[in-house]
Parts: C-alpha cells; structure tokens; sequence
C-alpha cells in the first residue's frame, strides 16, 4: 500500500510516499519519496527535494501543493493522502477518513489551534482538488492524548467554561507515540511494562509521560502554547498577565496571544528562534543567550520530574526533535542534577549520538537506573502507519460481550495470605468465577487507610506471585489513598495499602484501579479481528443510558471466557442494573513489535 503523507504548516510543507503493508512492523515501511517546500516568499520558496536543495517558484502553500503531482512524477499508484491535523479535539481517537462531515468537525476546532488547523485544513482542501478520486484521511496530533486522565485533562475554572470544550488536550501525539514504541523497541521490552517520558525539543516543543503503553499527561495543553519553552512560544505563563498587560500596556487579548505564540520563547529571550544561534552566542558570553540557554533547560527538567512523579517512577527518558537529536550539550544540561531518579548521561556516548537507519542509541552511564535514549522522530511515518492498518483493517463481525461489575477484591500472594490467616494456611476455594481456574474465596479481608476502613473485601483464588489490590475510585476517597488507573499486573510505583486478617496484617503495595478491559477467547477474537492487546470502544446502548466506554483493552487466551470487565463507579455511571450486553467497536491496535 502507497501513502502520501502531508505535514502542512503556515508557511511550510512536508511531504513523503511510504510503502507499507497493513498490520506489519513499523520497521518494515520504506519511505520511497522525501521532500519539502518552506520560506514561501513573492521571489518563490526553499525546496528540499531528492535531487538536492534548491529555489522552486511557489510564492505560496497552496502552489507547492499544486506540484506535488510533478515533483512525484513517476510514483504511480498512490492509495490514498493522509494529513496531519494538529486539533482533533475529544472527538477523534484514531483515524478519520474526509467526508463533508468530519471537515465541518474540524473547522469547529480551528478557535483552539488558530496558527495550525487553518493551515491543515487549506492543505487537505487543496489535496482533494488535486488528487479527487483519492480517499483523503486525518491523523490527529491530539489523538494519543485522549487517555489522559481527567486530573490531567481538567483545569480548575468556572464550569461554563469547561463546557466550551476549554480542556488540557496535549499536542505531538503522532511524535510521542512513535518515539515511546521505538524505545522500547530498541530496548527488546514490551511498551506495557515502560514508564517513558518523551520529551520533544524542536522549535515546538513538549513532555509526554507514556505510562504502560499509554499517554497519561502532556506539557501542552488546550493549545500548543501551554508547557515548555520553545522557538517563538512561550510555554507556561502566569494567565493573569493579560489583564495586567491590558492596564499596563493597553494590550488587548489578541496581540497578548499573538506575541506569545510568535514573539516569545528563544525570539522573546535572545532575538533568535534557533537554538544552535543561541548557543554560539552564550559560549561568545552573551548574558541574554545564557540566560535562555538556563530557562529552556530548567523549565524541561521539571517537566521530567513532575512526569516521574505522575507515573511513580521512570525507566526511559527518549530525546527527539531537532534539538533533542542534534545538542548534546542540551541533553546534558536537562540531565544533570537528575541522579536522584537514578539517571546519569555517559559523557562519550552522548557525544557520539548516530542516528541513521532510525537507530535509537542509548546514552546513560553504565549503572544508571533509567535508560536515556535518542531517537529521530517520524511522525510522516507513523501517520502513513496509522492510515494504512485503518484502510487495511478487516471486516470484522459484530460481537456482543456481556459486561460485569467487579467489585472491589485482592489478590493475595503466599506471604500475604500467611501474615493474615496464619502459618500454613489454605484460602478455601467458595464460588467458582467465570473464567475457568478461577474462584472467590470464602475468607475476607479488610482495607485499612488513613482516613478509613473498608472490611468484608473478597478474595480472589488462585494465589498471585505479587499482591494486587483492586478498587474503585470512590472506594480510594472513602480510604484516604490516591490510587492509579493500571492494567492488572502494572503494579510499578502504586502506593501501599494495609490489608487485616484475622491473624495479623500486611502492608503492600499493589493498590489500583482496574483499567477496563476485555477478557476474549482466541475464537471470539479471531471472529472479531482483534489482536490480543487491541483498544476498542464498547457501546452498552440505551439500557445503559447509550454510554460508551473509550480505550478498552483486548486480552486474548485460549481459554478465557469473553466477558467484560468495569468497576463499581463506572457501572453506576452507566445506570447499570442485571444483565448488560456491549458492542464492540475497534479503535486502534496497539503498535505490533518491530522486527
């Protein structure tokens, strides 16, 4: 399958073909075209183009597009054009093919991306008009960032507000989600077990905690002006500058965002946007260079303790974006002053960074707890991914699974169960559960917080090699305890809990809230076509208020019985009363394993 791929800018164009088969590894794409047009001017623009750089005559964005099909003469065969769209909003998770529809919906986010969407929006317009009989597709830079959690997401201001659509939706999704599979790619683990912080250093620039394979925050925010500082951007500022702005200086709303979006940041501080400008300078003795050399670093390292505070520690650190691949004096500014989360840089491997053939190279110090990695990101390609495995998605048969509550129970390990029932002690299998092997017990337990107890808590059978303690987030107010949303077995960083038994107690930790999920047998999902590790949304219609529940993970095994799962909370959100049924609608796969 050949894809053209379009990153359009206000005054910039990208474009690739990539060759590359739905459903196959990243690894094997191969990008068959690479070129660009920028610096449109009325004397025409820079073209980067296989053949080299040269001037070409487009005086504009919507000239550069219209030769596109010449300067591809020869590439036949295209199955269709994919763009990038910095604002998907809330409504877009994954792909999403044009229609009149899905424009009109992206036009409606033009007021959170002012400098962007319009400009995404005149390129895939003109696309359409030079390539009609292709299927034109959008990939979302927000989409990735649709796992973040509503602590997140959710800024503390008046709810008419909010109600606007005024939220945290976080930007570069496409880069941070290449740049975390890459990693753990390149470090032979599975995404699901990583704590990884990709930070993205180019003229725009943010922070990304991709916790267990999922993003959970990002430094940008409603717009891409929220979070670090950047070329021209200004990253976090006090909002209550604009009404002092506005009594000092008689600035009005919008030349105040304006001059944040193109007049601050590295312009703001030094007078240049180009950090390897401002570099020369500072090492020349420029106090002003110095300085903004000291922000652009400190602002960044704090980003990367919070995040390692968010996730309860961190295994990666992954460098990209221009000067994230290319400064290595940058890279060791932000480290530095980092041991205590176990991460130290090697002074000679940072220096030698080689990042050809999408190499991924690592530069921490031997010993170091936390990996550091840089990596080329290829958000071209990865948008040509994401719209091929859509395109090329099979037909898949409705499914219906029946939904349960769980309610809140542990898991106990051998230590566990000694330290609360005694030495020797066997749990006495009770009711067996659904999926086979499995059993509630007939003991119980009590949860002991530091605001309450919560007693007569089941037991689940068999025996676990770690104790894992699952509740609700009501459940975590009523304890005193700030429990995270994990995928069973994702028990990295979660906090302790005291369990009571009638022969002692244990302290553990192990205390989450249970993602929703998706228990399938491999018959039902081969049906189905989903993978083990697949997303998908469940709609549980209108007998349970027509709610559907987003990012729901597919576990596959033999001998599972397909059923899925949701917490006390989530069912009393539904309205959930007896037996409820689901309809499974797939979103997105989670990216297969590069060879």
């Amino acid at each position: 399958m050949r894809i053209l791929v379009f990153n359009a800018g206000s005054s910039s164009l990208k474009f690739g073909v990539f060759d590359l088969d739905p459903g196959a590894p990243l690894a094997r794409a191969q990008q068959v075209f690479k070129g660009s047009f920028d610096r449109f001017g009325p004397e025409g623009c820079d073209a980067s183009l296989p053949s080299g750089k040269s001037r070409a005559p487009h005086t504009t964005l919507g000239d550069a597009i219209r030769a596109v099909p010449e300067t591809l003469a020869g590439l036949e065969g295209i199955t269709a054009v994919a763009h990038r769209i910095a604002h998907g909003g809330a409504a877009f998770a994954g792909p999403a093919r044009i229609t009149p529809e899905v424009r009109a919906q992206i036009a409606e986010l033009n007021p959170l991306a002012p400098l962007h969407n319009p400009a995404n929006l005149a390129a895939l317009d003109r696309a359409a008009q030079v390539w009609p009989d292709l299927p034109q597709w959008a990939v979302f830079d927000t989409s990735f960032h649709l796992s973040n959690p509503a602590r997140a997401t959710t800024y503390a201001v008046p709810r008419a507000w909010r109600e606007t659509g005024l939220r945290r939706y976080g930007f570069h999704g496409t880069s941070h989600k290449y740049v975390a599979q890459r990693a753990a790619e390149a470090l032979g683990q599975d995404l699901r077990d990583l704590r990884i912080l990709s930070l993205h250093l180019g003229n725009g620039a943010s922070a990304c905690a991709v916790a267990f394979g999922q993003s959970i925050d990002s430094s940008m925010g409603m717009t891409p002006l929220e979070g670090l500082v950047m070329g021209t951007r200004s990253g976090d500022v006090d909002p209550g500058l604009f009404g002092y702005l506005h009594r000092q200086l008689g600035l009005d709303a919008t030349a105040i965002e304006q001059a944040l979006y193109s007049e601050s940041g590295l312009l703001g501080l030094t007078g240049s946007s180009d950090m390897r400008d401002v570099e020369a300078r500072a090492a020349k003795g420029d106090a002003e260079a110095q300085l903004a050399i000291n922000i652009y670093a400190y602002r960044a390292r704090k980003y990367i303790g919070a995040y390692a505070a968010a996730m309860g520690g961190l295994d990666v650190l992954v460098f990209t974006g221009g000067i994230g691949e290319n400064a290595p004096a940058m890279r060791r500014r932000i480290c530095d002053g980092l041991e205590f989360l176990g991460l130290k840089l090697n002074h000679d491997r940072n220096l030698a960074v080689d990042l050809q053939g999408r190499a991924a190279p690592q530069v921490q110090a031997f010993g170091s707890r936390v990996n550091v990695l840089v990596t080329e990101t290829a958000e071209q390609l990865m948008i040509a991914h994401e719209v091929a495995n859509a395109i090329g998605a099979p037909r898949r048969k409705a499914l219906r699974v029946p939904v349960a509550v769980s309610a809140r129970h542990v898991h106990l390990c051998a230590r566990a169960v000694t330290a609360l029932f005694g030495e020797g002690y066997d749990l006495t299998p009770g009711k067996p559960l659904r999926q086979e092997g499995h059993w509630a017990a007939q003991e119980r337990v009590t949860l002991h917080g530091p605001r309450g107890e919560i007693g007569n808590v089941a037991i689940l059978g068999p025996l676990r090699r770690r104790t894992q303690v699952e509740i609700s987030r009501t459940d975590g107010f009523a304890l005193g305890i700030d429990a995270p949303v994990r995928q069973s077995g994702a028990l990295q960083g979660t906090p302790q809990i005291r369990l009571i038994g009638p022969a002692g107690h244990f302290d553990t930790d192990g205390l989450i809230i249970a993602a929703r999920h998706i228990h399938m047998n491999s018959a039902d999902a081969e049906a189905a076509g989903l993978a083990d590790g697949a997303r998908v949304q469940v709609h549980l219609g209108e007998s349970a208020r027509g709610l559907t529940f987003d990012d729901v993970l597919v576990r596959v095994s033999d001998d599972a019985f397909t059923e899925m799962h949701i917490d006390t909370d989530e069912a009393n959100a539904a309205g959930i009363a007896g037996a409820v049924e689901g309809e499974i609608a797939p979103v997105a796969a989670r990216i297969p394993a590069q060879d």
